[in-house]
This record gives structure tokens, C-alpha cells and sequence, in this order.
């Protein structure tokens, strides 16, 4: 029997936070050992109140949620209500107060105690602003070797960024954080917009969630309704929205093949310029016989097969029965 793969996800859960939390709950082979939050798409404290409310919805409260930073190092913050709602969760309101509340472990603490108490086979998934994961290694500089591998959603390679021409929202946020996270000693997988921005949700996926009438995809689709929106208003021009965090989990757990990922030593710009949280690394090894880069051990994807988004509506309809209607319940 292949063993289950261990996560600890560190999320700032707004609406492609909570797709990939439920991409992963709906694994048998994926063992989700705690949820950390932190500050980007909405507040730390919200996240982990919308991941409270995430874990309920599919019966996982024994999973602890660990709140974290609150800000990045330079104490500021940037939600981002105009993609993900007020509440992170496109403004739907349609899950109920969580009954459980977080740890009062912080969530950086969280993360070493896991890793020291699991020794090898923890893996990282970050999928928000690296602020916790940079905390833990200053907590405990011996982290590296105790964790199996780190996924992170975030960067831009050569596509544009998405909050400034340069840079990506993730690495934005804590551009120091991201550096240090970067340049320790683990085996990281990058996920960046390059990538991201191919593997696209469109408005006949998200029908066929709303059509399919079970708890879980009813809300998935609710909350898509927003994505879907800002996306058709401010980036594609049409009802489709890019599958940032989802890919990245799917990814982290090896569901879907890699069709190009070049290994590079990442950099991360931390000036004050306009090119602040700009993701630098040398790809040219991609293309011929390029030598080897000193430090190089981030795995960064360029290219997958485009067909993930199909993949997670699947999933989620396949494992989640429908709700008991008349006229019967469509299937995916």
C-alpha cells in the first residue's frame, strides 16, 4: 500500500484556498495533519475562521487550524476583497459559524513542533504570503532537515505578475519572508502565474458544480461566482478564472504530470522599487545545455497539460452524492 501523503497547509483561505482544501480532503491518500492561516486574501483570523467553516462542511473538525501572522515584516497588509469578498469567500455567507475555533498554538510554533514530532515526512503546502514558513525557520534553523518537501503557489517567472508587472500577490505580500523561504536549504516546488494562469476554470465548470446539487459542490460554486466574476471584469474578459492554489496542491501530491520544471536557485527582489517581490531565476537550462546553477533546488513549474480544472470538478463531484431533489440530481 503506498502511504499516505502528510500536509501541512498554510493558506490564506479565500476562494482557490478552500477549492484546493476540498481537492485535498476528498484524497484518501492525503493526510492533512493541521491548517496554519495568514494574512493576504483576507485577514489571518478569517482565514482560519473560513477554514473552520471548510473543514465542518466535509466533517473534518479533528484537523487543528493554527492562526498566523497577522502582517508581513514590515508590519503592512493588502486583502484583496475585489477578488475574494469581504469575507474571503466571495461574499456568500452560505456556511454556518464554525462550532470549533482555532489552536492557541501560533501557527509558525505549530509547524516546528509537526515537523520535530515528524521527522522526514511532513510535507509543506503554502499557498499564501510566506510569512509563517519564514517565522518557522528563524524559530528552529534546523527545520530543512526535518521536512520532506515545501510547495509553494506564488511568483511569476516570465509571465506578468499580477499586482505589479513584476510581481506576483503571494511573493508581494512578505518579499523578505519569500527570500528567506527561498534560499534555505529544502527541496522546494514553485507554482507560479506561468503555470497557474494556463489551467483555467470555466463558467461551464462551475455550472456543472451548481448543477450537481451536493453540499459541497453547491458551495464551491457559490463561492466561484465572484472569482469568476472579477476575472471576467478584470483579467480575461470572459466568465473563467485561473486555478491558482488548487494546482498547486494537486501538484504537491504528485496528481497531475509536469510537463516542464526546470530546478533554478530563486531569488526575490526586496527593494523598494518597482520591481519589489519580483521572483528572479535563470531558466535558460530549460532550452539547451545550460551548467548547473550554484544553490539550485526549487523545482519551478513552467508547464503542465491544461486539463487540471476538469480534474477538480470531478473530484469534487464524484466525491460528494448530490442532494435528494425530485427531479433527481445531474451528475458531472
Amino acid at each position: 500500500m503506498t502511504p499516505k501523503k502528510s500536509l501541512v497547509v498554510d493558506c490564506d483561505t479565500g476562494i482557490d484556498d478552500a477549492l484546493a482544501l476540498l481537492y485535498l480532503l476528498h484524497d484518501p491518500d492525503v493526510d492533512i495533519r493541521a491548517v496554519t492561516t495568514v494574512f493576504g486574501n483576507t485577514d489571518a483570523a478569517t482565514a482560519a475562521d473560513n477554514t473552520l467553516k471548510v473543514l465542518e462542511l466535509v466533517g473534518r473538525q479533528d484537523i487543528p487550524v493554527a492562526v498566523g501572522a497577522l502582517t508581513n515584516w514590515r508590519g503592512t497588509f493588502y486583502p484583496a476583497p475585489d477578488v475574494h469578498g469581504d469575507d474571503g469567500m466571495g461574499n456568500t455567507s452560505l456556511l454556518p459559524a464554525p462550532a470549533t475555533t482555532p489552536t492557541a498554538e501560533p501557527a509558525a510554533e505549530l509547524i516546528v513542533r509537526l515537523a520535530r514530532e515528524n521527522p522526514g515526512e511532513l510535507h509543506l503546502l503554502a499557498t499564501g504570503p510566506l510569512t509563517n514558513l519564514a517565522t518557522a525557520l528563524l524559530l528552529d534553523p534546523e527545520l530543512p532537515g526535518l521536512i520532506e518537501h515545501v510547495t509553494v503557489m506564488g511568483g511569476a517567472i516570465h509571465h506578468p505578475g499580477n499586482v505589479t508587472p513584476a510581481a506576483e500577490a503571494n511573493i508581494y505580500n512578505d518579499p523578505e519572508a519569500a527570500r528567506l523561504v527561498f534560499q534555505a536549504p529544502w527541496e522546494v516546488t514553485l507554482v507560479p502565474l506561468d503555470v497557474t494562469m494556463t489551467e483555467v476554470l470555466t463558467e461551464e465548470l462551475a455550472t456543472r458544480l451548481r448543477e450537481h446539487g451536493s453540499p459541497v459542490t453547491t458551495f464551491a460554486a457559490a463561492i466561484l461566482e465572484h472569482y469568476l466574476g472579477f476575472y471576467e471584469r478584470d483579467v480575461f474578459g470572459i466568465r473563467s478564472a485561473a486555478c491558482h492554489d488548487p494546482l498547486a496542491a494537486a501538484i504537491a501530491v504528485g496528481d497531475i504530470p509536469v510537463v516542464l520544471a526546470p530546478t533554478v536557485a530563486i531569488d526575490v527582489e526586496t527593494g523598494d522599487g518597482p520591481a519589489r517581490g519580483m521572483t528572479v531565476a535563470d531558466t535558460r537550462g530549460q532550452y539547451r545545455n545550460f551548467p548547473s546553477q550554484e544553490g539550485a533546488h526549487v523545482r519551478v513549474v513552467l508547464r503542465t497539460e491544461g486539463t487540471f480544472p476538469d480534474r477538480l470538478t470531478a473530484r469534487l463531484c464524484e466525491a460528494s452524492a448530490p442532494v435528494p431533489a425530485a427531479t433527481g440530481g445531474p451528475a458531472c
